[in-house]
């Protein structure tokens, strides 16, 4: 039964000292420590850390978004470590998942974090209905479709579909979606 630390900074010129020094303080036996942005979810040390925690360990960060920077992937990784019997623990908000308290703190930022996701679309929603009710949004410019008869002049004309997409400015997949469409 280890106590596992993870530390993060997101560049070079941060310092993972107090950090470092709360982890000790809290008796860790092992401490992960990268300098790598939060929004990464692909972190190497992280992962490594993941990887080594084993059933009855206890994971520790200083802060949540040490560890991850969304509330989807804070709870994939809580989640990962619940169902290998792994503990996990925030330092500044003594939130500790071994116990009851514990769980239901995560449950409730959990919560949160979705009802905050949902207002966020529903404010974006309200936005384009508005923008649309005052022709201001008119959605996404059709780009290659819009191109359709000069692909297949430039086509015709012995031009390869490679450099018809090169000399458009559109992808090599949307023209052979309009030869295809044009069959």
């Amino acid at each position: 039964m280890a106590i596992i630390g993870y530390a993060r900074v997101s560049t070079e010129e941060q310092n993972l000292d107090a950090q470092l020094e709360q982890l000790q303080g809290a008796d860790c036996a092992k401490i992960y420590q990268e300098k790598a942005s939060g929004v990464k979810e692909d972190r190497p040390e992280l992962a490594a850390m993941l990887d080594y925690a084993r059933e009855g360990d206890t994971v520790v960060v200083c802060k949540l978004d040490r560890i991850a920077r969304s509330t989807k992937h804070l709870l994939s990784i809580v989640e990962g470590l619940e169902k290998r019997g792994v503990a996990f623990k925030v330092l500044n908000i003594n939130l500790d998942t071994s116990t009851p308290t514990g769980k239901l703190l995560l449950s409730m930022l959990a919560a949160i974090g979705q009802f905050e996701r949902e207002m966020m679309l529903e404010r974006q929603r309200e936005g384009i209905r508005q923008a649309k009710k005052a022709g201001v949004y008119t959605g996404r410019k059709p780009t290659a479709q819009a191109k359709a008869a000069e692909v297949m002049e430039l086509l015709g004309q012995g031009v390869t579909k490679e450099a018809v997409a090169k000399q458009l400015g559109i992808g090599v997949a949307s023209v052979y979606r309009i030869v295809k469409a044009a069959k």
